[in-house]
């Protein structure tokens, strides 16, 4: 059809005046209104679900996370956090830190200290092919038969002056230069003096390392709210021991724990679906050492009473415990309560528990160091 045949035909088409527009319903004009409200108020989405009214969201979003209380099934919790900006900042309010709920929810719980009462119950498989670990979260109380929740993965790279295992929440994507990248565990040429290094500051006020090994080069994750960089959270060292001396490892670790007091509710909720640590004005240093083992001459072994956690003798089961900092004034060590332990239940299986006021993070790097050869440390 050509130009001229279609100017013509809508040339005759009959137009209502433009008054007619005013005699519109005025219902009809109020919900459009209202429509237009909601579409303002919704972050995007545009369906039904981001609209919902903010009382009965909240009384949804409760009711499943009082009917979560373990994984897999706490999965519909994450899946409420996914569904618009509305939904994901109700349930921040709602879930709470490790330390309160005792749940590991969102990706934040993973630099959040755990429960006081009781230990999370985690499981580490290792890889030797390409030297990559991975954590788990314990489902059952079998580690040997238990698929797990999947937490962290690390992989080990060797430089030519010191060894390093970026850790990542990403299984596949294991780079400094990975949105994953939540951090990575540093040694010395030996491997008896490690470094922790956590993606984000671990309080406010916290700066980054100025190593040049520490610096991220072309990271995905530079944020102008967030700075980029490496900032040393805690530092790992074996002690050295005579050769052929029976002596079991000896290893004391200094990390830096945010103060959880510090922490309001408010802003612990508020970074709750962020993977970062809690923002606080303080924190302090907490020192663990390993729990002397008993020599058993029956056995011509060293034992430590794991509760049925490990099952097969190795020199990398260890057992940490606070003690006493006399850099902290007023510190208190308790040196009864095991704050992590972690020994072999398989070839490639590895159990590993931990409380506060350790996290996740901090948890499986120490037990990272368990890894790898040491001289004059066996």
């Amino acid at each position: 059809m050509s130009v001229r045949r279609v100017f013509l035909s809508r040339k005759g088409i009959k137009r209502k005046p433009f008054l007619e527009l005013g005699t519109l319903n005025t219902e009809e004009t109020e919900i459009k209104q209202q429509q237009q409200q909601h579409r303002d108020l919704d972050d995007g989405d545009g369906d039904g679900w981001s609209r919902l009214l903010p009382e009965l969201l909240r009384d949804i979003i409760q009711r499943v996370e009082s009917s979560e209380d373990h994984w897999p099934a706490r999965k519909n919790v994450v899946a409420c956090a996914c569904v618009c900006k509305r939904w994901r900042h109700i349930t921040r309010e709602i879930v709470g830190s490790p330390l309160q709920t005792a749940q590991i929810t969102f990706p934040s719980s993973l630099k959040q200290p755990g429960p006081s009462d009781f230990p999370f119950q985690c499981f580490v498989k290792r890889n030797k092919k390409n030297s990559t670990f991975y954590l788990y979260l314990g489902l059952s109380p079998q580690p040997l038969t238990d698929n797990g929740k999947f937490l962290l993965a690390a992989r080990r790279y060797r430089r030519v002056a010191h060894t390093e295992y970026i850790i990542s929440l990403d299984a596949d994507d294991l780079s400094q230069g990975s949105n994953a990248y939540v951090g990575k565990l540093s040694s010395d040429f030996l491997g008896h003096n490690f470094t922790i290094y956590d993606s984000q500051p671990p309080y406010s006020g916290t700066k980054p390392s100025n190593s040049r090994a520490s610096r991220r080069f072309a990271s995905k994750q530079i944020s102008p709210k967030v700075p980029a960089g490496n900032f040393e959270t805690g530092r790992i060292s074996y002690k050295l021991k005579f050769i052929k001396s029976k002596d079991p490892r000896k290893m004391l670790c200094t990390l830096l724990c945010p103060l959880t007091g510090e922490t309001s509710d408010g802003d612990s909720q508020k970074n709750n679906s962020e993977m970062q640590s809690p923002t606080v004005s303080t924190a302090r240093h907490m020192v663990l050492k390993n729990v002397a083992p008993r020599w058993l001459e029956n056995y011509n072994c060293w034992c430590l009473n794991f509760n049925g956690r490990v099952t097969l003798a190795s020199v990398k089961n260890f057992q940490l415990a606070a003690t006493l900092d006399p850099r902290q004034p007023g510190g208190k060590g308790d040196e009864d309560t095991v704050l992590l332990q972690f020994g072999m239940v398989g070839e490639d299986i590895f159990t590993m528990d931990y409380r506060q006021p350790l996290s996740a993070f901090q948890a499986f790097a120490i037990c990272l160091t368990s890894f790898g050869t040491k001289l004059a440390c066996e």
